[in-house]
């Protein structure tokens, strides 16, 4: 029982990590790292699949780093923010309820990023 929601978990953190490589504000690498980690629990054969997909890169470069570099955090960040003000004053319209929903999943992302996130282990390439 335990191994079938491992893996339930686990194909919801891959899509929330898919989700966020679009989604502004929504952070990709955790979730891909807690997908890594459950699949890893239940079933290993998920756990290559993902490493072999093109999600895997995320976990690869993390776990080769052991985090992101200085400069792949800034840019992470910058881009979040970017975009949660462009969704938030080009996209949703006034009055709207996303217009506090968004910038507030944005900070949360850049936090996460800037706080939980460690940084690697060197800052080449």
């Amino acid at each position: 029982m335990k191994r079938y929601l491992y893996i339930t978990l686990g194909l919801l953190a891959v899509g929330l990590g898919a989700l966020g490589v679009v989604v502004p504000g929504l952070p990709t690498t955790p979730f891909l790292l807690l997908a890594s980690w459950l699949f890893y629990r239940s079933s290993p054969k998920l756990q290559q699949c993902l490493l072999r997909s093109w999600l895997g890169k995320y976990i690869r470069s993390y776990h080769r780093r052991g985090g992101m570099t200085v400069t792949q955090k800034a840019g992470a960040v910058g881009i979040m923010t970017a975009m949660v003000l462009l969704s938030t004053f080009v996209f949703i319209p006034e009055g709207s309820v996303a217009r506090i929903i968004v910038p507030v999943a944005g900070a949360v992302g850049a936090l996460t990023v800037v706080l939980f996130v460690p940084n690697a282990k060197n800052d080449e390439d």
